[in-house]
C-alpha cells in the first residue's frame, strides 16, 4: 500500500468520523418538543388525592384556543424547589424560555397563593405535598391558563450542590439574619452586606423568613422572593462564567430531577449562555400577601394584574390568553 493511498485513506476516514461525531451531537443536542397535554390527561391530573371545586382547565377551554399556535422553541418550565422536610414545594417559579426572542421570564408563584378549591388547605404549595409534581403542574395550568411544558425539581442537597460546583456565588445579604430551627438542623446567622456564599450558606440566606425574635422582612413572603431573584440573576451570571453548555447541562442533570433530557439540557444551555444575563426578566405574581381564606393567611391573586402578566410574561402563544383560560379565585 503506497503512502499516498494511506494518507488519502486516513483523511477519508477521520472526515467520516467527523461527520459521525456530529451527526451524534445533533441526536444528542435537541430542542425540546412542547408538551401536547390531552385533555383527559389534564382532567385526570386535578383528581390525583383531592377532590376540585374547580372545573379543570381543559372543561374550561374556549373555541378560539383552538385557532392559536405555539410560538416556535418557546417553553414553560415549572421549577420547584423542595423542602425535604415539610414534604412540600417551597419555592416555585414558571420560566417561559423564549429562544427566538432572546428573553428567558422568570415569574415567581407565591407559596401561599389561593387556589379555588375545596381541599384541607387551599394554599399553592399543599398541591406538590399532596399529589406530587405533576398535581402541582396541573394546577399552574389551572390558575394561569398557560401550558406547562417541562418541569425541573430540586431539593436542598442538590441546591447546595449547585452552587458549590459553580464556586459560589456573591451577594447583597438584605438583612441581619438571626434564625435557629432545631428540628430541622437549621441554623442561620448573617450580617447584612455583600458576602461570598458557598452552597450551604446560600441556601440558608435564601430560605430565610424571620428571626428568633420574630423580626424578618416587612413584606413577608414577597420580601423572601425578591432575595431569590437577586440570587438566581447573581447565580446565572456566575454559572454563564464558569462552564461551557455542555458543562452546564451535566451539573444540572445530576444535581435535579426533571422530566427533560440530556440533550434538551444541553440545547437549553446553549441557548441560554446566547441569551446572557440581560435577557432575564423577573417577575412575582401581583397580589396581597395579606388575605385569610378559611382561618387560612393567603395570597389572593389580582386576576387583572396577573392576566396581563400572564400575557406579557407566560403566554407561548400567538394570540392574548383570555380571562376566561385562568382560574383566579378572590374570595
Amino acid at each position: 500500500m503506497s503512502k499516498l493511498f494511506k494518507a488519502v485513506l486516513f483523511c477519508a476516514c477521520a472526515a467520516a468520523l467527523a461527520l459521525s461525531v456530529r451527526a451524534a451531537a445533533r441526536l444528542f443536542i435537541r430542542a425540546p418538543a412542547p408538551r401536547q397535554a390531552s385533555e383527559s390527561a389534564l382532567c385526570e391530573e386535578h383528581s390525583l388525592s383531592v377532590v376540585s371545586a374547580a372545573p379543570c382547565a381543559a372543561e374550561r377551554t374556549l373555541p378560539a384556543a383552538a385557532m392559536r399556535t405555539r410560538t416556535p422553541y418557546c417553553y414553560n418550565i415549572l421549577v420547584a424547589g423542595l423542602d425535604n422536610a415539610g414534604g412540600g414545594s417551597d419555592t416555585m417559579l414558571l420560566v417561559r424560555f423564549d429562544a427566538p426572542n432572546h428573553r428567558v421570564d422568570l415569574v415567581s408563584l407565591p407559596r401561599d397563593t389561593l387556589l379555588h378549591h375545596d381541599w384541607y388547605s387551599n394554599r399553592l404549595n399543599y398541591a406538590y405535598a399532596s399529589g406530587g409534581i405533576e398535581l402541582l403542574r396541573s394546577e399552574v395550568e389551572n390558575l394561569l391558563g398557560v401550558p406547562v411544558d417541562f418541569y425541573v425539581t430540586v431539593d436542598l442537597a442538590g441546591f447546595v450542590k449547585l452552587i458549590d460546583r459553580i464556586g459560589g456565588v456573591d451577594i447583597d445579604v438584605p438583612a441581619d439574619m438571626d434564625y435557629d430551627d432545631p428540628a430541622q438542623e437549621l441554623h442561620i446567622h448573617f450580617s447584612r452586606g455583600m458576602q461570598h456564599l458557598n452552597g450551604e450558606q446560600a441556601m440558608e440566606v435564601v430560605r430565610w423568613r424571620r428571626n428568633n425574635d420574630g423580626s424578618g422582612y416587612a413584606d413577608a413572603d414577597i420580601g423572601r422572593i425578591r432575595t431569590q431573584q437577586a440570587f438566581l440573576a447573581a447565580a446565572a451570571a456566575k454559572a454563564a462564567d464558569v462552564a461551557s453548555a455542555p458543562a452546564l447541562a451535566q451539573l444540572l442533570f445530576s444535581s435535579v430531577k426533571t422530566d427533560l433530557t440530556a440533550g434538551n439540557l444541553a440545547w437549553l444551555a446553549s441557548e441560554a449562555l446566547e441569551i446572557g444575563t440581560d435577557g432575564l426578566r423577573f417577575h412575582t405574581l401581583p397580589g396581597d400577601g395579606g388575605g385569610s381564606y378559611r382561618r387560612e393567611s393567603v395570597y389572593v391573586l389580582d386576576p387583572e394584574a396577573t392576566l396581563a402578566l400572564v400575557n406579557e410574561a407566560l403566554n407561548p402563544y400567538d394570540m392574548p390568553v383570555p380571562a376566561e383560560e385562568t382560574d383566579i379565585f378572590v374570595p
